[in-house]
């Protein structure tokens, strides 16, 4: 449970974390983001179209009144076509040089004919028509003022004979009432029309275009207003709204988000299952403690020391204290230091850390960079929309006659005012980013930091697994660590031997020439001359004023002085190797090692 087994545990507890950390906080802003750049984009379409309604506000309005006023309209068309009628009743009218007004009149008879004539030989225009009926009716009223001057001669005459009965005396007198021909002076009056026709030159024009319009009018009023809205895709062979955008892109995450969680979900179950890992590891530390004497037999223990100190009082040789160079592949259960065996494996389990503690770091990293990003957006992003509108039109139609009131009708309807000030702004779309508080970082630095505490305990945890298995296995125990001293008593006799091999390695590589500049930093840098000191050739320890140098040409190779002395003062360097011991024993591959 305090070795890597057991460490699962608490990787899944510290992916949990992370989950609901830095991720859940990552997720929460860029969900803020994409909210406020779909409320952005939206603000933007209602402020244009808002812009654009308040800017053809007045047009139509212009085309409703006109609309509304349809009725009234028709109405005052109406009542002008009525009032033309009597013009062209009047225009088109025979009255007043017919044969049948003017049945005593053979003139106007004979002018009426000809009328009749030329207005059947050729299509007269209207003025031609008009003027030739007015000099026909200038001759009709000459003609008529003659006759009523002839018939009022004939009835004064008549009355002057009734009043005077004298014969002869009668026509004496009333002769000056035969004096008819005085009213053929009126015919002056016929010459003057004829010269000088009151009509106006330009009167059929003007009526034929008067005609018109009141036709015109006389017609249904009516109209329609039809807008059509054009869409442009942004990309070609793409239509889509911003709406379906945000809405695809919100659901890509929250797919994102559902497989996500389902990952988790499987993680979580497997984790559950790592008691299991647990317990097969057990099994397989028991089946091999009891079935290889080597497997993780370098524990010096307290049977051990009494078995040293057994040999000791019986005068025969002894293992303790050991060598430098021994003692980098036992381990002393005592001992509260992490000791070079575990070393190794403590180092590669915190490797093996590092990818979470850079997953962490990573992700709190990014989250503080994206918040930071987002918050300053969010403090100097601020915009203020405002729109102000001010119409005013106005066309004034003066007149009484029904022509100005049906022109302030139609045009008077242009007669709006409006102002108008919208004001808004994007504060709504700013995004709200989420910090992680100093709670939230701490319950994820928790299962990484017992991650890596675990990672350092797992040399002392592993101790105890000796200890458990010689608990229930003592004679297993006993067995183990005798073979364990002999092994080492091997070893000791044969020791030159087995580490001849590693000395002339390290002595070759002393012999190397250092670079110059090491010789300089050596020299000139105290503080660093720990660092750059030859070591010794068999337990690797830093060069020491009391450390022996090997004075043979060619070989310079460095002990320390309880080296030298376990070589027994013979460098095995430049010694051959035949006179080095007379031991058979030679390197074995077979050496206990560290049980992972």
């Amino acid at each position: 449970m305090l070795g890597k087994e057991g460490r699962l545990f608490v990787l899944g507890y510290a992916l949990a974390a992370i989950y609901e950390g830095p991720v859940a906080n990552l997720r929460h802003n860029l969900n803020e983001v994409i909210a406020s750049l779909g409320c952005t984009v939206e603000l933007q379409i209602n402020n244009t179209r808002a812009a654009w309604r308040i800017s053809t506000a007045p047009l139509r309005a212009v085309f409703k009144d006109l609309l509304s006023s349809k009725d009234s309209l028709k109405a005052e068309t109406q009542n002008i076509s009525s009032s033309f009628e009597d013009l062209d009743t009047q225009v088109n009218s025979e009255a007043g040089y017919t044969p049948e007004d003017a049945v005593d009149s053979e003139e106007t008879a004979q002018g009426a004919e000809t009328y009749r004539a030329a207005a059947s030989r050729h299509h007269l225009s209207t003025q031609k028509m008009y003027e030739l009926k007015t000099k026909l009716r200038c001759s009709y009223v000459v003609n008529r003022a003659v006759l009523s001057c002839r018939r009022w001669f004939d009835q004064k005459h008549k009355h002057c004979m009734q009043r005077i009965w004298v014969p002869l005396l009668n026509h004496l007198l009333c002769l000056p009432m035969k004096f008819k021909f005085f009213c053929s002076i009126a015919k002056v009056m016929e010459v003057w029309c004829r010269s000088r026709i009151p009509v106006e030159g330009n009167f059929g024009q003007t009526y034929e275009s008067l005609n018109k319009s009141i036709h015109g009018l006389s017609g249904e009023f009516s109209a329609t207003i039809d807008l059509k809205q054009e869409k442009q895709a942004g990309i070609l062979g793409l239509n889509t709204s911003w709406e379906h955008v945000s809405t695809e892109v919100r659901d890509y995450v929250r797919r994102q988000e559902a497989q996500l969680e389902w990952a988790l979900g499987l993680l979580h179950v497997l984790l559950s299952c790592t008691f299991l890992l647990v317990l097969r590891a057990s099994f397989s530390y028991v089946d091999s403690y009891n079935g290889d004497i080597r497997f993780d037999n370098i524990y010096i223990s307290t049977y051990f020391c009494q078995i040293d100190e057994r040999r000791k009082k019986l005068g025969k040789r002894t293992l303790l204290p050991f060598r430098k160079a021994e003692e980098k592949t036992l381990i002393f259960p005592f001992k509260p230091a992490i000791q070079a065996s575990e070393m190794r494996n403590v180092i590669r389990e915190l490797v093996e850390t590092l990818p979470v503690l850079l997953l962490l770091v990573v992700l709190c990293g990014l989250d503080w960079a994206l918040y930071s990003i987002f918050d300053t957006i969010r403090h100097h992003s601020f915009l203020e929309y405002s729109f102000r509108s001010s119409h005013k039109l106005e066309v004034k139609v003066g007149g009484d006659s029904m022509l100005a009131r049906l022109l302030r009708k139609t045009i008077g309807a242009l007669n709006t005012s409006s102002e108008t000030v919208v004001e808004s702004n994007n504060l709504p779309c700013l995004p709200q980013p989420v910090s992680l508080d100093a709670r939230a970082y701490l319950r994820v630095a928790l299962p990484i930091g017992l991650l890596v505490c675990l990672c350092l305990l797992q040399a002392f945890g592993y101790r105890l697994r000796r200890v458990i298995a010689a608990f229930y296995f003592p004679k297993r125990e006993k067995k183990r660590i005798l073979f364990l001293y002999n092994d080492l008593l091997r070893k000791r006799a044969a020791f030159t031997q087995l580490r001849r091999a590693a000395i002339l390695r390290r002595a070759r590589q002393q012999r190397t020439p250092r670079h110059r500049l090491v010789d300089i930093l050596h020299r000139r840098c105290p503080f660093l001359r720990r660092w750059l000191r030859r070591r010794c050739v068999v337990c690797q320890a830093p060069e020491r004023p009391e450390s022996y140098v090997c004075p043979t040409p060619d070989c310079g190779a460095v002990y320390c002085r309880s080296c030298w002395d376990d070589m027994r003062q013979r460098c095995p360097v430049c010694t051959p190797r035949e006179e080095l011991s007379s031991s058979a024993y030679s390197d074995s591959n077979d050496d206990a090692t560290y049980a992972e």
